[in-house]
């Protein structure tokens, strides 16, 4: 007979020991080289910043662009792992998901980070009025983006054409190629009643 594995839980993070302080937080997901987060975190250093990245070299690549960032911190790990177990709940002033993978193919869209799972643990994580900012080369991909957030009920698009903000890697690669960017704003609204 095969015991049955016991239930493992994660403890969400203690944002105030990990920054030393408490302040505004905003998260990169799959922060990449990390040059947009590091630009941003000097950017704004009145905020926390927080890269999340699975791959081991990009996490250790940023770690040691970002080692004199005193508002700046990289987590090796899944995206939706660690939006859905390791962010306290309403701890997220801005998510921003950046020229993620497309997977163009049908076969793969299932590999897609942007799912009506991810928008759920995305609204959990974000504070009351925050946001999701996304951007990609692809426009199928932004169509998919827009269908999926308008279906959702905790999330309005906004207009964000003023901030200014760094670029990263891949849009300076899209730009030179002369590529579109395609940008999508999400507000988290409170749930209907």
């Amino acid at each position: 007979m095969i015991e049955p594995l016991p239930e493992l839980h994660a403890v969400c993070l203690d944002l105030v020991q990990l920054f030393g302080r408490c302040a505004p937080l905003q998260v990169d997901l799959g922060c990449g080289d990390g040059s947009f987060l590091c630009d941003l975190a000097r950017q704004f250093p009145e905020k926390n910043f927080l890269g999340i990245e699975r791959l081991t070299k990009r996490v250790e690549k940023v770690r040691r662009k970002a080692a004199m960032i005193d508002n700046l911190r990289v987590l090796g790990t899944d995206t939706l792992f660690a939006v859905q177990y390791l962010l306290p709940e309403s701890s997220v002033e801005t998510f921003y998901l950046l020229f993620p993978d497309p997977w163009p193919k049908r076969r793969h869209e299932q590999r897609r980070i942007f799912t009506s799972d991810f928008l759920d643990a995305i609204a959990t994580a974000l504070e009351q009025n925050g946001i999701l900012r996304v951007a990609t080369d692809q426009l199928d991909y932004f169509r998919y983006l827009e269908r999926l957030s308008l279906a959702h009920s905790r999330f309005n698009p906004v207009d964000f054409h003023d901030a200014v903000l760094p670029s990263t890697k891949f849009e300076r690669q899209f730009c030179k190629q002369g590529a579109p960017i395609y940008r999508l704003t999400l507000r988290k609204t409170s749930p209907v009643k």
